[in-house]
């Protein structure tokens, strides 16, 4: 999809978004509620274009593993994504993510997709990285009943907004009214004093886990 830059007339949707579980490796819910009191919102396709800092990345090989699976839908830009890259040597990551109508209410709809916080730089001082996760843009489509677009301004795409029709309809890009504006992340930092001990420590256990796997092929391969 190709989008403008566009802001909706009016108040358009509430956004909130979440980063689930701990660690490196989260969850981000993002859940959005339109603003369209009194309209139907069945027809209508909601997605949320979210951009993320260098810090966090969506491995896509675990995605197409759950798109298979039709576990979430989601469009990285650009979509080769080197996963083994510290913060300080990627880029930032757009993400489309579809959201899925929430069945405890009526004008809701929610998504979630797995990310992974990077490496940070080491440092001299023991002090957290912190990472921002903006708000993310609401994009809506309603190709059948939808919402009056008196509170909506259009957004040009070149895809149909569902696959229950072909012919491309109109996309409207609303204005969010965050409950939390944005995300804040403490990533922990390793320190620059500890680098030589790291490196001896996996030698070692290189060297170690190499010498069990070779002398157990020794003791039970078979060759021929």
């Amino acid at each position: 999809c190709v989008i403008t830059d566009v802001q909706a007339a009016c108040p358009g949707a509430t956004v909130t978004q979440e980063l689930l579980k701990e660690g490196f490796h989260r969850d981000l819910l993002v859940k959005v509620e339109l603003g369209v009191a009194g309209e139907d919102t069945a027809g209508c396709t909601v997605t949320a274009r979210t951009h993320l800092p260098p810090g966090i990345y969506v491995d896509p090989y675990e995605l197409a593993s759950l798109q298979q699976h039709n576990l979430t839908q989601a469009v990285l830009i650009p979509s080769d994504v080197d996963v083994e890259a510290p913060e300080y040597l990627a880029t930032e990551l757009l993400v489309l993510l579809s959201l899925e109508p929430d069945p405890r209410c009526s004008r809701c709809f929610r998504g979630a997709v797995p990310v992974h916080l990077r490496y940070q730089r080491p440092a001299q001082e023991a002090q957290p990285a912190l990472l921002i996760l903006k708000s993310p843009e609401v994009l809506a489509c309603c190709c059948d009943n939808g919402p009056s677009a008196a509170c909506w301004k259009p957004a040009e795409v070149e895809a149909p907004c569902s696959g229950k029709r072909l012919s491309p309809c109109q996309w409207y890009s609303l204005t969010p009214q965050p409950a939390q504006e944005e995300l804040i992340l403490q990533v922990p930092v390793g320190l620059k004093q500890h680098g030589s001990l790291v490196c001896v420590v996996t030698l070692v256990a290189t060297v170690l886990s190499s010498s069990l796997i070779l002398a157990a092929v020794c003791r039970y391969g078979h060759f021929s």
